[in-house]
């Protein structure tokens, strides 16, 4: 499955669109002519006729059947710094099952033929701005036309899933330990989501690994946990507590009230743009009722009742009345450190304003205080930084659409080139200029 568990995905996971993927449905069209080119050169006989190769001198360029040539190719990202990478796996996957042509109806599967080396999913490559200086995640030697339909869906899929391992991987350095929810599956195409889910995994394993953590794994949806065996997980949205009238507390309780207490009771307080307001009454309703099912010795159903948090997610372009205007958009507006600070006091302060017997009082001030604030709305490296620098009492980040983010520095698309060909039993250099064949100690033989 990766790095840390040395073993790998197969199809019985990915559940490839094996026919039309041979067929070339999902590649680019110049792949799919080349490969008819050569497969006819081969067909013909024809070799190599031209007058300007660039072949040592001692290489007999006109012996070359060029419908046949054995190629080596690399597959490698250029984006700055460090990547994770993630998308081998599902790579290999393309290439087992899908390497060879059609002899009329008829797939000829060559896949035997090639010889494939690739780096675990998980494994990190450095890119120093250098295009020779590259690190190779995949390396094929082979016939080139079986398997040049290929290019387009593997480079895809080591784009997409290395960016989004990387992203969240950032992330969560910049969130300093604490949890970050997994929350882009709105932002794109369902297709995607087991992709997706399968690089926040590793990302997080990435992270635990690195800096010793033992962060859980926070998706969304079921998908994203289908490649390893996760669940989506969430409470409720605004949209429930327009169906409860905006009444954000009686939504809470009867959302305690009818689903099991495994699901984390997390209130979405911005709905009134009153966030305090909103958090305290469902703080008080949700005690009241954990009190007097304890009192009555029904511990299991009073663990319905016990609030483990708040999201704040006030828009962007909304100042919550609980944030006096100072004038400046990044003070006043949406998520801001001051809005967390004042919901963090009013949840700690709130039971001194509850009327409790003596044996109830440190119970209260102890339920209020172990509430979890957790943030959500526009939330990215550059503004989690921000938040713990400052030492916001933040204790959770929901992350969205950023995990999807591909400019500037997030640019992580994946090529291949050509470096090698074999003439006469031997591999000579055939790489465009600016490029060469490159090495990276984490590639192994797969076969």
């Amino acid at each position: 499955m990766s790095i840390f568990d040395g073993k790998r995905l197969t199809n019985e996971v990915f559940k490839l669109d094996i026919d039309r993927m041979r067929r070339g449905w999902y590649s680019d069209k110049y792949f799919e002519n080349i490969g008819r080119m050569l497969i006819a050169l081969a067909g013909e006989g024809y070799k190599y006729s031209g007058h300007h190769s660039n072949l040592p001198v001692n290489f007999p360029a006109h012996e070359v059947e060029v419908g046949d040539i054995e190629v080596e190719m690399q597959w490698f990202t250029r984006r700055p710094g460090k990547t994770i990478v993630v998308g081998v796996d599902k790579t290999l996957a393309m290439l087992r099952h899908c390497s060879g042509s059609f002899d009329g109806d008829h797939f000829v599967d060559t896949s035997a033929n090639l010889q494939v080396w690739a780096v675990q999913d998980g494994a990190t490559v450095k890119y120093d701005g250098d295009p020779i200086n590259i690190q190779p995640v995949v390396r094929v030697r082979g016939r080139y036309r079986d398997f040049a339909l290929l290019e387009t869906p593997t480079l895809g899929i080591l784009t997409r899933s290395s960016r989004v391992a990387t992203n969240v991987f950032d992330t969560l350095v910049s969130a300093r330990g604490k949890p970050v929810l997994f929350f882009p599956a709105r932002f794109d195409l369902h297709e995607v989501q087991a992709a997706d889910g399968y690089s926040y995994n590793l990302a997080v394993q990435k992270f635990n690994a690195e800096y010793a953590q033992t962060l859980g794994l926070f998706v969304s949806t079921d998908a994203q946990g289908d490649w390893w065996g996760g669940a989506g997980g969430g409470t409720i949205a605004h949209a429930a507590i327009a169906s409860f009238l905006g009444d954000t507390a009686e939504a809470m309780m009867t959302f305690s009230r009818v689903l099991p207490p495994r699901t984390p009771r997390i209130a979405l307080v911005d709905f009134n743009n009153d966030s305090i307001r909103d958090s305290l009454r469902v703080m008080n309703a949700m005690f009241t009722k954990y009190r007097e099912l304890i009192d009555a010795g029904q511990k299991e159903e009073a663990a319905k009742y016990v609030l483990y948090g708040v999201r704040l997610d006030t828009s962007g372009s909304v100042r919550d009345v609980s944030v006096p205007p100072l004038g400046d958009a990044a003070l006043d507006l949406g998520v801001n450190p001051r809005l967390v600070f004042n919901v963090r006091q009013a949840l700690d302060s709130a039971s001194e304003n509850w009327s409790l017997p003596e044996a109830w009082k440190e119970a209260a001030r102890e339920y209020c205080r172990t509430v979890k604030i957790i943030v959500s709305g526009g939330f990215n490296p550059e503004k989690i930084k921000r938040f713990e620098t400052l030492g916001v009492p933040a204790d959770i980040y929901a992350v969205g659409s950023y995990l999807f983010n591909n400019s500037s520095a997030t640019v992580t698309d994946f090529t291949a080139d050509v470096t090698r060909v074999k003439v006469q039993g031997e591999w000579v250099d055939m790489a465009k200029v600016g490029r060469r064949a490159a090495d990276n100690p984490d590639l192994e033989r797969v076969w």
